[in-house]
């Protein structure tokens, strides 16, 4: 990072005190409040009254519940930051102070499992600290808050509103996401970062009957079993060892009485790939497989794919990624590193697809690094560590919220800071 750079990220930054003030509550609030996909109206206008308290554009409602932030401060680079909006429908055992106890619309739970509180707040943070520096940069930053990534269609959404029209063309777009690392790093990866994922609901067709008659049926019990067992080759003997998949049937629902043989049986099957060639040898795998067993199994009828919830590959710029990795070595010294590879998804890269510009996508740590530690000595940080949409996912207040706003904030510099 360059003298000028450096100067100007500190400069800019050194208004962190001022905003953690208000940002540490504003988290505890969202973290109480959550709201599911498409549902987020709560969020939403807690956003857009803050974003008018920092000047600039607010467009709200777009793609349904979306909030796009425009500070236009001179000539220069055009950088979007996004944050996701959207809860999990999950009860909260986290034991905290301000634990969500929030129902939806349908009565479930709803919790803040994957830490988009944090994104929220962090980018709100940066925002804040950009527009309150105009004379240490120039250009647009649009800060961009997505509903409904957890449906997989939110950012879609947002690019069919005509966010396009709003934006007009970016130079870069960033985005970061709370994992269970130690609090306080951050870690970048060029390329394929995050999987492309696909889920599939399939209903395989049998004939049903008696319990005690089963030469009268076609089971689709059994034959949904052996369905499973066969997907578990899939990955082991479709599937080159140097490439990466994963398949997982999470679902099989089938029959309501243990003396009555069903008619049918679905099954629901979620594929994590890294390459389009791959992810389309594993889809076509399981359809084969499928409709091999039920003729094995002669059912009278067809199966029937459905396929929803698709994610993209999270693909990195290498020049973007390269830029920020700089950037955060530069700021963050020994507390940034690589991201290893996840196998997690997003649809934060529909983003900058559809507006033709390149991106970069970050991690940054929220496990208390105390506790991590420890459990990284005892081997156990699969077992001690709470994950991402687990129900006693918490991640530390400080020194996450700092790190996180902070990210944004040197990420956005590499393009937009006057040196």
């Amino acid at each position: 990072m360059m003298v000028g750079v450096i100067g100007t990220t500190t400069a800019v930054l050194s208004g962190l005190d001022h905003v953690r003030h208000w940002q540490d509550e504003l988290y505890r609030d969202l973290h109480a409040h959550p709201e599911l996909p498409h549902q987020e109206r709560r969020t939403a206008a807690v956003i857009a009254a803050r974003l008018r308290e920092m000047g600039g554009e607010v467009h709200e409602g777009v793609g349904g519940t979306g909030v796009v932030g425009v500070v236009r401060n001179g000539v220069g680079p055009t950088v979007l930051l996004r944050a996701d909006m959207d809860a999990l429908p999950v009860r909260e055992d986290t034991g905290l102070s301000y634990a969500s106890t929030e129902v939806a619309e349908d009565g479930s739970p709803v919790m803040h499992a994957c830490g988009h509180d944090v994104h929220v707040t962090c980018l709100l943070g940066a925002a804040a600290l950009l527009a309150g520096a105009p004379d240490r940069w120039a250009g647009t930053l649009v800060a961009l808050f997505q509903p409904a990534e957890e449906s997989a269609d939110g950012a879609r959404g947002m690019v069919e509103d005509g966010l396009a029209e709003i934006v007009g063309s970016i130079d870069v777009a960033m985005a970061q996401h709370v994992l269970p690392m130690p609090a306080g790093t951050v870690g970048t990866r060029s390329g394929p970062t995050l999987s492309a994922a696909d889920s599939m609901r399939v209903t395989v067709h049998g004939r049903g009957a008696h319990g005690s008659m089963p030469q009268a049926a076609v089971d689709p019990v059994v034959l949904a079993s052996m369905i499973v067992v066969r997907l578990q080759t899939v990955v082991a003997r479709e599937v080159a060892p140097g490439d990466t998949a994963v398949l997982t049937v999470g679902s099989i629902q089938a029959g309501a009485k243990s003396n009555v043989i069903p008619d049918h049986a679905v099954l629901q099957i979620n594929v994590r790939t890294y390459d389009d060639q791959t992810r389309s040898r594993v889809l076509e795998a399981i359809e084969r497989i499928v409709r091999a067993e039920c003729a094995a199994s002669g059912s009278p009828a067809e199966p029937e794919f459905e396929m929803y919830d698709r994610y993209p590959l999270t693909d990195n710029d290498p020049d973007a990624t390269e830029r920020v990795a700089a950037a955060f070595a530069d700021f963050f010294g020994e507390r940034a590193g690589e991201l290893p590879r996840q196998s997690a998804s997003e649809d934060f890269s529909d983003l900058p697809r559809a507006l033709g510009a390149p991106y970069t996508y970050w991690g940054i740590g929220g496990s208390d690094p105390d506790a991590y530690r420890a459990a990284q000595e005892a081997g156990r940080v699969a077992q001690d560590v709470p994950v991402n949409h687990s129900a006693a996912f918490a991640p530390v207040i400080q020194p996450t919220l700092d790190t996180g706003t902070r990210a944004l904030v040197v990420g956005a510099l590499a393009w937009l800071a006057a040196t």
